[in-house]
């Protein structure tokens, strides 16, 4: 049997939703101790290999006065859901071998944000806004003339892009092209983890002597990057490549015995993270999907009230992933319930 760790003394999960800075040298003494109290082995022993992969545990998404803050249908989501994430990574510190984060990271000019785009009166587009193939057929929207020599585009080249880039967008069967507000900025405070979430993390490295894994995405101008392991559109019309998949996390993540999945969004950046995970899976060998375990109470859905709701295609996406195999769960049941997780 897994028995859950107490929560260490500096660790109050109400202080969730707040902005600190995590005082390392103090928690690194913490960790040391608190792994000769608890019996806490280096992570290189474990027998079972438990990876986790938070998916974009960032302030911009999950603090409410940010910009891109994952509220739910409950409207606290986000902040709920890294109590709850906080709880489970102190409580299992001994479980779980090797903690993964990915960071959406952002610079202002992108194709999900409002200056990349301009209408015929000079206009950038709203906020949540959708633009389609026919509209950039219709020439509603075209790529800003001002950032045209950043990328080497002339005004055609410019216009067929767009085209492509909607089209595939579309064909590829998940949403349209959608402007974000800026967000994620590199070097912005929006970038950073969750103070708690980074805090956790900090304690788990020191206490396991493992240093957790950071992947940055996301910052390539020409494409979007909601899964962690591969871009949305990876070729441009001339078939030159936009950005690469991660295969190197891909190889990593299904070499690990058992994996834990949470963050935000569920119904994009993870959704999408997992799809791209499971297509992997399927190509090599289905029976592995049964070692991933969706932390569904430790995610929630994109929902901006009067504007747009995906929880229900989060939740046909979490499943068909159950249809394949894979396990949602969720931190009210220890590890040892879970299924097949006690099987080492």
């Amino acid at each position: 049997m897994f028995n859950r760790l107490p929560l260490p003394d500096h660790v109050d999960p109400e202080k969730t939703g707040s902005v600190w800075r995590v005082d390392y040298r103090q928690r690194a003494v913490d960790a040391k101790k608190w792994a000769r109290q608890h019996g806490i082995l280096p992570a290189r022993e474990d027998a079972q290999k438990v990876a986790m992969l938070l998916i974009d545990v960032q302030n911009t998404f999950c603090l409410p006065e940010f910009e891109l803050f994952v509220r739910g249908q409950s409207g606290d989501g986000a902040v709920a859901d890294n109590r709850r994430l906080v709880r489970f990574i102190y409580q299992n510190l001994g479980r779980i071998t090797q903690l993964h984060l990915t960071m959406d990271s952002h610079r202002m000019a992108q194709i999900f944000h409002p200056v990349f785009w301009v209408n015929n009166q000079g206009e950038h587009p709203e906020p949540y806004t959708q633009i389609s193939a026919a509209d950039i057929e219709a020439n509603q929207w075209r790529i800003n003339p001002g950032l045209l020599e950043r990328w080497d585009f002339t005004r055609d080249n410019a216009a067929a892009f767009a085209r492509y880039y909607t089209s595939q967008l579309e064909q590829g069967g998940k949403f349209q092209h959608t402007i974000w507000p800026y967000h994620a900025m590199v070097g912005g405070v929006g970038h950073a983890l969750v103070s708690a979430i980074e805090e956790a993390v900090f304690f788990h490295g020191i206490a396991r002597t493992q240093p957790p894994e950071m992947i940055l995405k996301g910052e390539v101008p020409l494409t979007e990057n909601y899964s962690a392991l591969a871009p949305e559109v990876k070729n441009g019309p001339d078939g030159r490549g936009l950005a690469p998949r991660n295969e190197a996390l891909i190889d990593t993540l299904l070499a690990a015995d058992r994996l834990i999945i949470a963050g935000q969004a569920k119904s994009h950046c993870v959704a999408w993270t997992v799809q791209d995970l499971l297509a992997e899976i399927e190509k090599s060998d289905p029976d592995l999907a049964r070692k991933v375990y969706l932390l569904e109470d430790c995610a929630s859905p994109v929902v901006i009230p009067d504007v747009i709701d995906y929880s229900d295609s989060a939740d046909r996406a979490f499943e068909r992933f159950a249809a394949a195999g894979m396990h949602r769960v969720s931190t009210t049941r220890p590890l040892d319930q879970w299924p097949g997780f006690s099987n080492g």
